[in-house]
């Protein structure tokens, strides 16, 4: 789940495995795969990196690999 701020201050709670679009008008409305929409203030790449972040922790996505010296 990640945590996102509605336009009222209100934190929701949303599962990324259900949005289904992150659009950027000037306000980011995520609709999810069932229809519903959240007027969000996060920007589309904040909620993008959380969508990832989530995706990295259950195994969708694989961290990058990091040569010895630190670097990608």
């Amino acid at each position: 789940m990640i945590a996102l701020t509605r336009l009222n201050g209100t934190v929701v709670w949303l599962n990324p495995l259900h949005i289904e679009l992150v659009e950027g008008t000037p306000d980011s409305v995520v609709t999810l795969t069932n229809g519903h929409k959240y007027v969000v203030l996060e920007d589309p790449e904040t909620i993008a990196s959380k969508m990832i972040e989530v995706y990295r922790r259950i195994g969708l996505v694989a961290a990058p690999v990091r040569d010895e010296e630190g670097g990608a």
